[in-house]
């Protein structure tokens, strides 16, 4: 796999941050589960953005105002989608497109989305997916899986605390280090634990 194809040009960069923040905060908001927030990142950052360009170059994009231009309120829909999309594929009850326009009325300040608009970038998303939309191939869900067995069999599993490991996953985001192992979630949960561990032995090593 061509592993650039994954990282955000310098041009997408300034705005990386800003979005991140946006979606995160925003899963915040919704009180979505952790699977659902980690599950909208993949899709959004990992997936829909590193493909809009081949999708424009295609021609697929010049009839939907959605993407024509691509503006950054744009993009805090489209991360609002990624978030009602994963919310639909983990959560018994998924999140409502009310509670999603109303969120995005308070939030996204330079242009107004109707319901309407929220339904019709849902098929754009998927479009610019394939409608490719599976998520088991995600860190978090790897990231839960390897916790619940280190602690079962690890006594310093019985140290670490599963809210730091999100709280690392979410740093791997900001510093964009997720995208070079994408292809390899297994081996990202894996190094957040590993990391936890080790920052665990020093600590216990050099407590008084």
């Amino acid at each position: 796999m061509n592993m650039k194809k994954w990282m955000w040009s310098e041009q997408q960069r300034p705005l990386r941050l800003p979005l991140l923040q946006f979606l995160i905060q925003s899963a915040q908001d919704l009180k979505v589960a952790p699977i659902v927030k980690y599950a909208a990142l993949s899709l959004f950052f990992d997936r829909f953005y590193p493909s809009l360009s081949r999708f424009t170059q295609q021609g697929d994009a010049t009839a939907n105002w959605l993407l024509q231009p691509i503006r950054e309120s744009n993009l805090q829909l489209f991360a609002l989608i990624s978030i009602w999309v994963s919310s639909k594929i983990h959560d018994s009850r998924p999140l409502s497109v009310k509670s999603l326009k109303s969120l995005g009325d308070k939030t996204i300040t330079e242009q107004h989305f109707t319901t309407r608009d929220f339904v019709e970038a849902e098929v754009v998303l998927l479009q610019v997916l394939d409608f490719e939309i599976g998520t088991a191939n995600n860190a978090f869900v790897f990231l839960e899986e390897l916790y619940f067995q280190f602690k079962e069999v690890a006594k310093l599993g019985e140290v670490l605390n599963f809210e730091a490991c999100i709280d690392i996953m979410d740093l791997l985001y900001e510093r964009d280090e997720t995208s070079v192992l994408y292809s390899s979630p297994r081996s990202l949960a894996a190094s957040v634990l590993i990391f936890l561990s080790i920052a665990g032995c020093f600590i216990c090593d050099y407590s008084p």
